[in-house]
């Protein structure tokens, strides 16, 4: 089993374009042989989220953001 550690500048808060990135990455690292490709935790929010955890709309955003693509 081939894995990847894969790091992505994120944008804070932009969660549809870090969720792109995360695929464009996934897919270009499954084209060169990995299985699984593993990101840092608060890729898809960005870091440091800070005021962004205590938007209500936080959790559904990145919900719908992820998907089924992402697990």
């Amino acid at each position: 089993m081939n894995v990847c550690m894969a790091q992505i500048n994120t944008l804070v808060g932009d969660i549809a374009g870090n969720t792109q990135r995360v695929l464009e990455v996934s897919a270009a690292q499954k084209a060169a042989g990995a299985h699984v490709v593993v990101f840092p935790e608060l890729t898809l929010t960005g870091y440091p989220p800070e005021d962004l955890l205590l938007r209500g709309d936080l959790l559904d955003r990145t919900e719908a953001c992820a998907g089924d693509a992402l697990c």
